[in-house]
Order: structure tokens, then C-alpha cells, then sequence
């Protein structure tokens, strides 16, 4: 199979995308499936020091009125693993960001992402020429769903392929005008309630989802919220036209990169058995964000991007920030409205509260190793892997029960669940976790439940293949329509 993604993990990331769409990759591989990966060449690929060797001479590739040279450049000296390659453009390799820059994104992503997608189905043959499945990945991918029917649709290669939509956040749907479709080089006819037209606007996710043969989502609980008025980003009825094509499945973890008795990002390795380690962990995590060394204090993390999707906005209107007893840390970038709401808790607060503005994984080990509670009050949630990672390291979530929180943590059990959305039952959560917290027998059993639960990709990998087989008996079945007919 071929993935076709905007990010992959350690190339490119923003953010849950690039480590899942790597870990899925590389659990097939070592399964002894033939897994590439295509992605965009961005600069961050380049100046991170990665050997890029070409594949090809540049080629040309038409989008709506324009010719676009590319390249397709490769990881070099791979002897195992997925395959990955990259697609070279100017549009990629001379910006700094992935999507846009200071809070905002590129204009020209749409076309950006269809030159990508384009290209990627041209050197499809030569990177995969076995390839019976054509998994893409959110909004930035779903327009290769499009091409394959269209520009493609006189390929025998690309029509035996079967396409599986995965759609890591819906909240994000790509969307742009009318005049992006001719722009892109797809036929007018596409502007149809049924596929792209959304609103009086076109919308790529919305396109991509009808022109799949089999959609996914990374969480059961989250697919059946995508059906939903409330819960389906304006999408819920594409997502309910879907029928039994749309299925569910738990994103899994790397259980070896994330293991506290395997871990040498931290300063004392432990296990459920000997948790000493992480009390040196929490002593020195601590240290590192300039809090006072308190074992009393539950010290209570929320790694994450900044923004109003993670639940900030019923934390800072909670009373939590300000109790004396916790210490909060937070890791991540975001909005500057968040940023700056938190740098000022900090400056009030420097026993209780600290922030660092960034993402770099041995800080994350080290704060997952060394926190008490993970904090997760997600408005909406469609998998996350912070709170799977946490449980592993017997780092207690406290998180909003929706999408893929509820189908990850067992409340009372591995961690606790709040609902209503409201601050209420946000403060009356996190009190319970307090008074567990306190009482010593029942922490150490709730922490070794966490570190018991198993996240790793076999069951959830086992599903995707289910979905590829189904995915490749409907075109086979449409095929044999066409054939008969």
C-alpha cells in the first residue's frame, strides 16, 4: 500500500497526524507488508540534515492552466521499514511552515496540496508498482481521491487501485471557492452537493470522503460523533451517506519508544513493579520548569497544541489554576491569546503554574514520565495519543469522555472521565482524582492499571486490514459491474 500524507513522524509533524500516519506505516512494514510513504519535501525536511537522494530527473505536472516541475527525491540508505519519498516543489522546500506561518495559513493551500497530490499519483506506478491500496490522510490528500477518477481514469494501474480515506480531524476540511476547481484542474461538473460544493464554497475533506472507497476515522466513539449535528463539523451528512463504508479504529503508539523501563530520555527508569524512578522523574521535571520540589502537590501536565480545540477556554475560566495544592505544567505551541493567558498565570502563579512554549521530545518523555495527571479537557478528541503515552508511564488523565479519550481510558479504572462539557464537572473530576491521589494504595493500583493497558498496533492494524480488503472487493466489484454491463 502507498500512504499519501501531509505529515509523517520524524519529518514533519504539527501535531498527531505525523506520528500516527508513521507508526501505522512501520507496524505494516515489520508485518512483512510493502508499505511506502509519500510526502511533501518540506524545507524543515531539508534543514533537519535528513539524506534525500532523487529518484527521478524533474517532470512535469499540470494544474488547471499551469505546467509545475517537480522531483521525487527519497530517504536514502533505507535497508527496512516503509519506503519514503518526497515530492520536491518550491512550494514546499522555500517555506518555512508546514500550512502557514504566525497563526495563519498559506492562501494557496489548496492548489499547494493538489500539486502534491498530483504528482504523487503520477510516480504512484513507479514507487508501488504492486500497490492494491491508496491510503490518504486528512484534507491535504483528499484530492488525489479525485484525480484518480478524473485525470487518471484511463490508467489501468491507478483504476484497480481502492482508496481509504483517513481523517484524523475533521475539524479541518480545506476549504476554498467555487473557482478552485477549474483552478486545480477538475471538471466544473464536481461542484455537486454530493461531492464537492459545501455552503455555497468548495470543500476538499468533503470531496475526498465521497470519492473513497472506504472512509476512516481513529476512533469507534468519534465516528459515530461525526454522524452527529453537534458533532460533525458540518459534515454529518456526508459522514452518514457513507453508511457501513465509514468505520472506526484506535489509533496505536510505538509501546517501545513509549516505555518508562526502556526510556533513556529520562533521568531514572522505572516500572509498575518499582516506581521509585518516577519519583526522581517528578523531582527532576520540577526542577526543569522552575516549580518547588513538592511531593505533596499533585503536579498536573497538559502537553498539547495551544488552542480552543484542546479545552483551554474552560481551564482558565476554572478555579483550578489557582489552588494551591496542584502544580500545572504546560507544554506546546499555539494561538498567541493562549500563550499570553498562560504567561500571566505563570507570573502570578511561578510556585504553581509554568509554561514552556515548544515542542521537543525528550522534554516530552521527561514530563510524561514525572507528572502526576495528564490533563485533557478536549472540546472534541477524534484519538489523541498523549493520554495513551501517559497511561504507559502510569501518568493518571483526567479528560473530557468524547471521541477517542472515551474509547482510550476507563474511568476509575486507568483514569478519569468528565461530562458535561462544563466547568462544574471539570472541578468535581479533578477534586476525585485529588482525594485518589491522597489516598496511597489506591494511586499505586490506578497507576499500575494504566501502565497494563496495551496500545499497540496489532488489533488496530489488524482492522486497517480488514478495511483494505473491503476497500479492494468493492472495486473489484465495480469493475466486474463495468465489465458485465
Amino acid at each position: 500500500m502507498v500512504h499519501v500524507t501531509a505529515e509523517c513522524w520524524p519529518f514533519a509533524r504539527s501535531g498527531g497526524l505525523g506520528e500516527a500516519v508513521s507508526t501505522l506505516a512501520a507496524h505494516q512494514a515489520r508485518g512483512g507488508q510493502a508499505v511506502s510513504i509519500v510526502l511533501p519535501a518540506y524545507r524543515a525536511v531539508r534543514e533537519a540534515g535528513y539524506a534525500l537522494e532523487p529518484m527521478s530527473r524533474y517532470f512535469s505536472v499540470r494544474i488547471g492552466s499551469r505546467d509545475e516541475r517537480v522531483r521525487l527525491l527519497r530517504l536514502a540508505g533505507q535497508r527496512s521499514g516503509p519506503r519514503v519519498y518526497f515530492v520536491e516543489h518550491p512550494d514546499f522546500a522555500e517555506r518555512d511552515g508546514l500550512y502557514g506561518e504566525n497563526g495563519g495559513e498559506y492562501a494557496d493551500n489548496p492548489r499547494r496540496f493538489a500539486l502534491f497530490g498530483m504528482a504523487a499519483l503520477t510516480v504512484l506506478p513507479r514507487i508501488g508498482a504492486s500497490a492494491r491500496v491508496l491510503h490518504l490522510h486528512d484534507w491535504h490528500a483528499a484530492l488525489s481521491a479525485a484525480y484518480l477518477r478524473t485525470a487518471f481514469a484511463a490508467s489501468d494501474y491507478h483504476q484497480r487501485l481502492a482508496v481509504v480515506l483517513s481523517v484524523h480531524n475533521a475539524g479541518y476540511q480545506g476549504h476554498c471557492t467555487q473557482e478552485t476547481l477549474p483552478a486545480v484542474g477538475l471538471p466544473e461538473s464536481l461542484y455537486d452537493w454530493r461531492l464537492f460544493e459545501w455552503y455555497g464554497r468548495v470543500n476538499l475533506l468533503k470531496g475526498g470522503l465521497a470519492m473513497a472507497d472506504a472512509v476512516v476515522t481513529v476512533s469507534p466513539t468519534h465516528a459515530r460523533e461525526l454522524r452527529t449535528q453537534l458533532g460533525g463539523f458540518g459534515l454529518d451528512g456526508a459522514f452518514t451517506t457513507l453508511g457501513d463504508r465509514l468505520h472506526g479504529i484506535v489509533n496505536g503508539i510505538d509501546q517501545r519508544t513509549w516505555c518508562p523501563a526502556m526510556d533513556h530520555c529520562l533521568p531514572a527508569r522505572y516500572t509498575s513493579e518499582d516506581l521509585a524512578g518516577k519519583r526522581r522523574c517528578k523531582a527532576e521535571l520540577q526542577r526543569a520548569f522552575g516549580l518547588p520540589e513538592r511531593d505533596d502537590a499533585a503536579l498536573v501536565a497538559m502537553c498539547s497544541r495551544l488552542t480552543a480545540q484542546k479545552g483551554l477556554d474552560l481551564l482558565l475560566s476554572s478555579e483550578l489554576l489557582g489552588r494551591r495544592d496542584m502544580q500545572f505544567l504546560f507544554l506546546g505551541e499555539g494561538e498567541t491569546r493562549y500563550v499570553q493567558a498562560l504567561q500571566a498565570r505563570a507570573s502570578r502563579c511561578p510556585a504553581h503554574v509554568a509554561v514552556r512554549f515548544e515542542f521537543a521530545d525528550p522534554l516530552e518523555h521527561l514530563l510524561l514520565a514525572g507528572a502526576d495527571l495528564l490533563l485533557a479537557p478536549s472540546v472534541y478528541e477524534p484519538c489523541g495519543l498523549t493520554q495513551m503515552r501517559a497511561q504507559r508511564y502510569g501518568t493518571v488523565p483526567v479528560a473530557h469522555r468524547v471521541g477517542g479519550l472515551a474509547d482510550t481510558i476507563e474511568d476509575g479504572v486507568t483514569g478519569f472521565l468528565f461530562a458535561p462539557f462544563t466547568r462544574q464537572a471539570l472541578e468535581r473530576t479533578m477534586t476525585r482524582s485529588l482525594e485518589c491521589f491522597h489516598d496511597a494504595p489506591a494511586w499505586r493500583e490506578i497507576m499500575r492499571n494504566a501502565m497494563a493497558r496495551d496500545f499497540g498496533w496489532e488489533r488496530s492494524a489488524l482492522a486497517y486490514l480488514g478495511v483494505y480488503r473491503r476497500a479492494i472487493a468493492r472495486v473489484n466489484g465495480a469493475a466486474t459491474a463495468v465489465a458485465a454491463g
